[in-house]
């Protein structure tokens, strides 16, 4: 009897597995499709280099560093106040890993970091200042282009 009981218990694991496959994390399923967006992105330079200056914070960061110069990471913190250590800890991160800024370790205790524009960093500024320009040049149109704009009824599928 003890026997059947291990052997069901096997045949029980067995077809389990066979029949139910493995749910995926959310996390492991966003992992996924963010290599393939990145392998995607590897064929594009356009899509990939804004993919990675695009996002939130990142076009921040360097306006920050471009006007005021080499800062400390609590400086950068206070300077853009909304922004998260975590979130600023990550943008500096791919930041530095894209060569547009430098990390600088200073030894004392406790040690003090800094960041600064690379000169890769520092050729892109130009471009990144004329954006800015523009977005403030034309941000009362765009804002009142939002609001009046009203969305085409939806049509039903047939």
């Amino acid at each position: 009897m003890h026997t059947d009981v291990k052997n069901w218990e096997g045949a029980h694991k067995q077809g389990f597995e066979s029949n139910h496959p493995r749910k995926t994390n959310p996390t492991e399923a966003f992992m996924k499709s963010r290599r393939a967006v990145d392998l995607e992105n590897q064929k594009c330079p356009i899509r990939n280099v804004l993919d990675r200056i695009g996002d939130r914070w990142s076009l921040l960061v360097l306006l920050n560093l471009h006007e005021i110069g080499t800062m400390r990471f609590t400086v950068i913190k206070r300077a853009i106040d909304d922004i998260s250590q975590r979130m600023l800890s990550q943008t500096l991160r791919r930041l530095e890993q894209d060569g547009l800024i430098a990390r600088h370790v200073h030894a004392s205790v406790p040690p003090a970091v800094a960041y600064s524009l690379t000169p890769i960093g520092k050729s892109l500024m130009p471009h990144i200042k004329a954006l800015a320009g523009w977005a403030d040049e034309h941000f009362a149109q765009i804002t009142d282009a939002r609001a009046a704009f009203v969305p085409p009824p939806a049509q039903i599928a047939l």
